[in-house]
This record gives structure tokens, C-alpha cells and sequence, in this order.
């Protein structure tokens, strides 16, 4: 039995990186050998166990065969007699297709080192076709690796697999699951850039896919372009560290503008809700999370509105904090601020510039959870008599709109 340590940790090793996970090729061994030895079998579908003390993943070495569409229809065979090179050409890309031995010799069949130093994306072999779920993996590490540029022969070998239908048979939560990871990486417009590029997106996200080439206003938008645009965002809202749900909204925040009628461009009257209703069609066809789709849905009708608090009246204010529940829950108020700053910033020549708004939407709520709602239903209640919830609900909301005229007031004096 030998065990050789495989794919990312050894590719990040050689380039330097921090090795978050760790994974194992196990040669030479059955599961009943792995068994005897303390193992845990995890693997539903071929031989992977966890390590008794580690807990890191160690799969037996295997091939595979397809059998029919999508990621899900494959084969696989794992014995004792299965090599490492059998086990890594079937593996996607040839920086990934890397193993190093126990005395921490490297074994590099597929020139991996070569196209490190290059920086060059290129799949492995063939095999590659059969798996779509290696196209959204490609356009995951060109947003990771930044710098590295993808083989003229994978992305030919990506087109046909989305000219095949292969993209088609992908399941939900298999795409959201790439896609999330996508949106975390250092420039996550490279995912859908290459994504566009092979012809995947529009297949995936057509919604997105048709914001390119749909002009918006220069004096707002210097880069005019919405698809553009959008890839600004997403890429701020990486820059400014945004969690996950910020991000998603990042992306999906202008989805409405490639619904424009073409007489009214580069204006986008009412984009917003119509941005909306894309946007709970892309969740629905991709399960997104709830928290991921409240925060993009409240950051798609409200980016506006956030941009322009300045021109509000108060009572406008006080809706579209109540609409956003941001009494209630301030934490995910601030993943909606943080992507309307992404939109705000992600614009040509608008990168360095401050986000006023936040800084007043922060001091309105603030100031409207400080009036004693309590209190307030108290001196309603013995005025009347009687508790009466219309009456409160109504002498609470008139408080809180003093509060916010009184703070306008004195930010239009300064």
C-alpha cells in the first residue's frame, strides 16, 4: 500500500500558498485493508475514508467510465491494481493532476509544473468533456488564480461541451455550490468572464448573461456597459471583503436593466423591481439559500433608494427601514449597505471614492431605535383609555419619522 498526497495541497505547495485541505490517493489498498487500519468510510459512491486522527480525506485509487449525462453519470472502478497515473489522468486540470510520496518525491505524468510556472489552466486529458461540472471548476481557479490564462484548447473543448448540452444536465445545488465558491474568490469576475466566455453562462444565468452590451448613463456609469458594470461590483465587493449574501446581490443587484425597452436606454426606469422578479427566478431554478436571497432581493429594489438618502423624505426613510427589517435584524441591514457600496464603487473612476450613504443610513437607524417604542404605547394607551395596537403602531411611526427629519435638519445645516 502506498499513499501519495494529490491535487490541491500539492499545487499550492509549489506555488507557494497556504494548504487549507489535504487529500490522499491510497494505491495498492482495499476497503476492508483501510477498515483494518482505523478508517472511516465516508465515500457513497467510490471508496474515499477519513483518517482516525487527521480526519483528511483518503480515497482509493480509480478510474472511471462514462456512463451517461451530466456529473452524476459516471462509473467508477477502485482495486488494488488501479495506478496513480490511471488515477491522475482522470483528473481536470494538469496543475491539479500533481502527486507527491511519502519520501516527498513529485510525480508529474501530466506537466503540471510546467504550466504552473506558466500560468496556464489546460485540462488533462479527453476525459475532460465528460464531466460538466469541470467547466464551472476552470472559471472557479481563473477567479482564484487571477493571473493564470486558460489553454486556447480547453476553452475549444469547453464550448463543445456547452454546444452538447453537457451544462444543461448540471443539478442545482452542484452549480450554486461553484458559483458561491466563485463569488469568494479574489476576482470573482474571471468566473463569469470565462463562463460568458465558453458559452456557459447564458446557459446558467441568462439573466446576467444579457446585462452585456446594455448601455446605461456615462454620467453615472463612466464604463457604460451593465455587464460591465456588474463585474465592477463584484469585484469591489471582494475587495471590501464582503461575506457571501453581499456578493450575490452584488451580482444580481442590476439584473432588471437587460429587460429595457431599447427606446428608453440608457435610462432604466423601474429597474429595480423588475430586477427582482429575475432575481427570484434565479433562485428558485438554483435553490439559493435564504439568507443569500433575502439579502439580494432587499439590495436589488433598495439600491436605489440607498444611493439617493440624501434626497428622501423622512417617512420614505422609515419604509424602506422597516421594509428591510433593519430594526429587527442590523446585521443583515449592513450586508445590504455593503453591497450598494460595491455598486456604488464598482463604476470606472468611482473606486476611491467615500460611500456617504452608509454612514447616514447607519445614523437613522440608530436614531430610530432609539425612540421607546414602550414608552410611546404607554402614554398612547392612557390617552385612549384602552390599548389600542393602531393608535401605538401609529404614534410609534410618527416618533420615528421626528427623529429622521430631525437628523435631515441637521445634516442639511452642516
Amino acid at each position: 500500500m502506498k499513499i501519495y498526497a494529490v491535487g490541491g495541497a500539492v499545487r499550492d505547495e509549489l506555488l507557494g500558498l497556504p494548504v487549507k485541505d489535504r487529500d490522499w490517493v491510497v494505491v495498492g489498498a482495499t476497503p476492508q485493508d483501510m477498515l483494518a487500519q482505523g478508517y472511516l468510510a465516508v465515500g457513497r459512491d467510490f471508496p474515499v475514508f477519513l483518517h482516525p486522527q487527521t480526519h483528511e480525506e483518503y480515497a482509493l485509487a480509480r478510474t472511471e467510465r462514462k456512463t451517461g449525462p451530466g456529473y452524476t453519470g459516471f462509473a467508477f472502478h477502485a482495486a488494488p491494481g488501479v495506478t496513480l497515473e490511471q488515477d491522475l489522468i482522470r483528473r481536470d486540470l494538469t496543475i491539479n493532476a500533481i502527486a507527491r510520496d511519502e519520501a516527498g518525491a513529485i510525480i508529474d505524468p501530466h506537466d503540471g509544473r510546467a504550466d504552473l510556472a506558466a500560468r496556464i489552466l489546460r485540462h488533462v486529458s479527453p476525459a475532460f468533456a465528460e464531466d460538466p461540472v469541470r467547466i464551472l471548476r476552470v472559471a472557479r481557479f481563473a477567479a482564484r488564480f487571477a493571473d493564470f490564462t486558460i489553454a486556447a484548447e480547453t476553452m475549444a473543448l469547453m464550448r463543445g461541451m456547452v454546444a452538447a448540452g453537457e451544462v444543461d444536465a448540471l443539478v442545482p445545488e452542484r452549480v450554486w455550490q461553484e458559483l458561491a465558491r466563485g463569488l469568494m474568490e479574489a476576482r470573482p469576475s474571471r468566473m463569469f468572464e470565462v463562463l460568458r466566455e465558453c458559452g456557459a453562462l447564458a446557459r446558467l444565468l441568462p439573466e446576467l448573461d444579457a446585462l452585456w452590451g446594455v448601455p446605461q448613463r456615462a454620467d453615472y456609469h463612466p464604463e457604460i456597459d451593465t455587464g460591465v458594470h456588474v463585474m465592477m461590483v463584484i469585484d469591489m465587493a471582494a475587495r471590501l471583503g464582503a461575506a457571501l449574501p453581499a456578493r450575490f446581490a452584488a451580482l444580481t443587484h442590476d439584473l432588471g436593466k437587460g429587460l429595457t425597452p431599447a427606446e428608453i436606454l440608457p435610462r432604466h426606469y423601474g429597474h429595480e423591481a423588475k430586477s427582482v422578479v429575475l432575481l427570484e427566478a434565479i433562485c428558485e431554478r438554483l435553490r439559493v439559500p435564504v439568507e443569500c436571497r433575502e439579502v439580494a432581493r432587499l439590495a436589488a429594489r433598495f439600491h436605489g433608494d440607498m444611493h439617493r438618502v440624501a434626497e428622501l423624505r423622512p417617512e420614505t426613510r422609515l419604509t424602506v427601514l422597516e421594509r428591510c427589517d433593519a430594526l429587527r435584524r442590523p446585521e443583515r441591514f449592513e450586508l445590504i449597505l455593503l453591497a450598494c457600496e460595491a455598486d456604488y464603487r464598482g463604476r470606472l473612476g468611482w473606486e476611491e471614492r467615500d460611500y456617504a450613504p452608509a454612514a447616514a443610513w447607519r445614523a437613522g437607524l440608530g436614531a430610530v431605535r432609539g425612540v421607546d417604542a414602550g414608552a410611546i404605547a404607554r402614554a398612547t394607551a392612557v390617552r385612549a383609555g384602552r390599548a389600542d395596537p393602531q393608535a401605538i403602531a401609529r404614534d410609534v411611526s410618527a416618533a420615528r419619522v421626528e427623529v429622521l427629519r430631525e437628523l435631515k435638519a441637521r445634516a442639511a445645516s452642516r
